[in-house]
């Protein structure tokens, strides 16, 4: 939108047709189908989220859609956070259609998911693939990035290559290339219905996958709270104090010992309670004005405060309501795993002082009916077989490394049962 920008770029090629305009609302399927075939469209959209430029007042961005049709709490709860390249990169490549070629910068998160959106909903792509940049220095931005190039058409390519040449690469290397010797090459891919971050890996582990809807077992999310500084309280002495020094006198009924996702990656004991007002998402907190004065005092103290939560989830619920609550939350023992952290670590976690323990919402959890049966499943999932699961399905790059939609994938019956089965007997092989 800088004309002085436009200037230098005539000022380069006087025979260049540039044009000042919002890249947002231009006709993008007129300009390019004015152009003769093969076109190529380069360019080098904007790294942010709608979230990223609502926390700097900013406008400059398009009418928020939903294109991955995502539906109800996936939604409202961030899976659906606008990305505005994302959002530019499918409507070029909707616009170029099967006339030519699309090369941009993007991070490589959004690729995946401009990937993921062709595969699973279409136009299907025929080429995609990557050569990673160095971000940091040319752009000062710590992201994974790449030049992103893809073509629609058929055949239908259901991989996506990301080569690195030490960033600053001579060439480029196709989905059909064979790489050179100091070429690191990724790939990942659609399968079953899903994205994995490792085809290859995940062909070796398809016996313990499912179709993604997890069956009878369900992950789900900790607590989701939105004021840290009144919700959660550290030990002091004999009482407590929450996140502002104050000293919180409030009934032990609703305190709860509390791990965040730090304390899950590390294996660490509580060092936190979580004040948890509803026993689920359908019981009003003003209960406590009955059952637990002292802790609803506290919360009226501070009601200003978490009337401004802005998270809409909150929107038309009771005062002082939490998110990811039920019965669930309250199980005794739990399997639960960070999702911020590049290795994924599954923790059987027990009660504490006869208190179940509850988790912040970066921390996935999976109820489980006694301490066998979470000390069993976190052992397999930290067995060798569900490492190679994990390594099939995650990306260590991404926001969240694991997501319920993930986990949702491994069949956990299955992958127990090949943990637990003895090693091969490999006496003929030794004769």
């Amino acid at each position: 939108l800088d004309p002085a920008y436009a200037a230098a770029a005539r000022a380069l090629d006087p025979g260049a047709e540039v044009t000042v305009a919002d890249a947002f609302t231009h006709d993008w399927p007129a300009t390019l189908a004015a152009l003769p075939a093969p076109v190529l469209v380069l360019g080098n959209p904007p790294w942010v989220t709608s979230a990223g430029v609502a926390a700097v007042d900013g406008a400059n961005r398009p009418a928020r859609t939903n294109p991955g049709g995502l539906s109800g709490l996936d939604a409202v709860l961030g899976a659906s956070n606008f990305d505005v390249s994302e959002w530019l990169t499918l409507r070029l490549l909707a616009a170029l259609g099967e006339r030519g070629t699309l090369a941009l910068l993007l991070k490589t998160a959004s690729i995946r998911r401009v990937c993921s959106h062709h595969w699973q909903h279409g136009p299907s792509l025929a080429e995609a693939w990557g050569e990673r940049i160095d971000a940091r220095r040319a752009f000062d931005a710590t992201v994974d990035a790449a030049l992103f190039v893809a073509r629609l058409g058929e055949p239908a390519c259901h991989d996506c290559t990301l080569a690195s040449h030490g960033i600053d690469g001579t060439h480029a290397i196709s989905s059909t290339d064979v790489a050179p010797a100091d070429v690191r090459i990724e790939r990942f891919g659609w399968r079953d219905g899903g994205l994995v971050a490792d085809p290859a890996a995940y062909d070796r582990v398809r016996d313990c996958l499912t179709d993604g809807r997890g069956g009878t077992r369900r992950w789900r999310s900790g607590i989701k709270h939105d004021c840290a500084r009144v919700f959660e309280l550290r030990r002091d002495g004999d009482g407590w104090r929450n996140g502002f020094g104050e000293p919180v006198d409030v009934e032990p009924t609703v305190l709860h010992p509390l791990l965040k996702s730090a304390d899950v990656a590390h294996d660490r004991p509580p060092r936190r309670a979580l004040l948890v007002p509803q026993r689920g998402t359908d019981e009003d907190p003003a209960r406590l004005a009955v059952d637990a004065p002292r802790a609803w005092a506290y919360l009226c103290r501070h009601g200003a405060r978490l009337d401004r939560r802005k998270s809409s989830i909150y929107r038309g619920r009771p005062r002082f309501s939490i998110f990811g609550v039920g019965d669930y939350a309250f199980t005794p023992w739990k399997v639960a795993v960070s999702g911020l952290y590049p290795t994924a670590r599954f923790r059987a976690v027990g009660p504490r002082d006869d208190r179940a323990v509850v988790f912040d919402d970066t921390v996935y959890v999976l109820p489980c009916a006694d301490e066998a049966e979470a000390r069993a499943l976190a052992a397999a999932l930290e067995g060798p077989v569900g490492r190679a699961v994990i390594a099939a399905l995650a990306f260590p790059d991404a926001k969240r490394t694991v997501t319920a939609a993930l986990l949702a994938r491994i069949d956990l019956d299955r992958l127990r049962s090949a943990h637990e089965q003895p090693p091969p007997d490999r006496a003929d092989d030794r004769e």
